[in-house]
């Protein structure tokens, strides 16, 4: 799995650039200070995840995410995006934005290393330490109900979303409604395709916002 690296500190840079390195399946091709290179260099080298700081000189992660993985982009790349805040209203711009996951800079190597091999296999980390935080206190329920879905979401499909949004993985929601993990998978490919949604993190971003998950 290659990676890319995009942070205005050099020692995070460096730690990130040694931990993922030190993994015989990840190799880091390119670390960047701002997000205008980290734009260019990941054109230029097409790695299989970027991980981005919001906060960057020349080009935030939010506006570099968008060029990289939002809605448009031929051939999107995997994003995650990387932050120092718990409530940081950016990291929410950036999910809308395309990105597939984010995490906390201080969450420590496991959890950096689980985001990209997550990314890097079309899936997405996302914590509940963060996600649920996050989503709760940014997302807004619509008075209309939000948008509503290609196609209505059956009631096992909506078990699937509510405990998705509540930063389940696929194997826990499996445990939890004593079902395989291809049946989960298969559920969230039809709620991903009913609502239009690109990745399990959009699918969690829709649940916050038309109160299904409170």
């Amino acid at each position: 799995m290659r990676v890319l690296v995009a942070d205005d500190q050099a020692l995070v840079r460096t730690g990130f650039q040694m931990i993922l390195d030190a993994q015989p399946d990840i190799e880091v091709v390119a670390t960047v200070g701002d997000g205008a290179t980290a734009v260019e260099e990941a054109r230029r080298l097409r790695p299989d995840v970027c991980l981005l700081d919001i906060r960057m000189p020349r080009l935030d992660g939010l506006e570099a995410t968008r060029m990289l993985a939002g809605p448009g982009v031929p051939s999107p790349m995997r994003v995650v995006i990387v932050t120092t805040f718990d409530l940081d209203e950016y990291v929410y711009g950036a999910l809308r934005a395309g990105a597939c996951g984010f995490l906390l800079k201080d969450s420590g190597p496991t959890l950096l290393i689980e985001a990209v091999r997550a990314a890097a296999n079309g899936d997405a980390l996302v914590s509940p330490s963060i996600t649920v935080r996050l989503l709760a206190h940014l997302a807004r329920p619509v008075a209309a109900g939000g948008r509503p879905p290609r196609e209505q979401l059956t009631e096992r499909e909506l078990d699937v979303v509510r405990l998705v949004a509540r930063g389940r993985t696929n194997q826990e929601v499996a445990a939890e409604l004593f079902v395989s993990l291809s049946t989960v998978k298969t559920h969230l490919a039809s709620v991903q395709m009913k609502l239009g949604a690109r990745n399990r993190v959009e699918v969690a971003a829709w649940a916050w916002e038309c109160g299904i998950v409170t």
